[in-house]
């Protein structure tokens, strides 16, 4: 069975981009583990909370075959941690299936993942912060570039949760 490490802020996730993703990769058959800087409930956006199962602290890249880091303005935590940086960086040099959704493909930047890649962000500032790390910006919901896949925002979350599934697959 597949495993999937989902990646949320304590505070202020996109509720959408992380139920809605899981959802479509559960349903592929993959198990998810959800990660975050602490174990204490994390509440969403729009008020869904949910306990992380484990810190980023004890996350495993070789125990995963997919990374994703949900988006929401509590993601922004994360464009400069050390520990979320490594995780990225490492699951990408390992041929991992490497994710983000909404404002989270700053932190693939940032890691080194999107240099010289196709990838989508939410709108706004975030492109150039994304460009600035050479990646090259797409306008368009959903961006998979071998191994690497980033979604714009939760409107995209279901579709975002598919393109991991397909990629997981092979």
């Amino acid at each position: 069975m597949k495993k999937v490490l989902m990646i949320i802020a304590p505070e202020n996730f996109r509720d959408e981009e992380l139920f809605h993703t899981k959802e479509e990769i559960e349903r592929a058959g993959a198990s998810v583990i959800m990660a975050s800087t602490k174990k204490a409930p994390a509440r969403g956006m729009l008020g869904a909370t949910v306990t992380p199962d484990i810190t980023l602290d004890q996350a495993k890249v070789d125990d995963y075959d997919a990374v994703v880091f949900v988006g929401g303005s509590g993601s922004s935590i994360y464009f400069n941690d050390s520990k979320a940086l490594s995780i990225a960086s490492e699951a990408f040099r390992k041929g991992k299936v490497t994710c983000a959704i909404c404002i989270a493909p700053v932190t693939l930047a940032n890691a080194g993942v999107l240099k010289g890649k196709q990838a989508t962000v939410w709108n706004g500032n975030l492109i150039g912060r994304i460009e600035s790390k050479g990646a090259k910006y797409v306008g368009k919901p959903i961006v998979v570039d071998g191994k690497v896949i980033t979604a714009d925002g939760p409107a995209a979350a279901r579709e975002f949760g598919r393109a991991i599934t397909k990629a997981l697959k092979g």
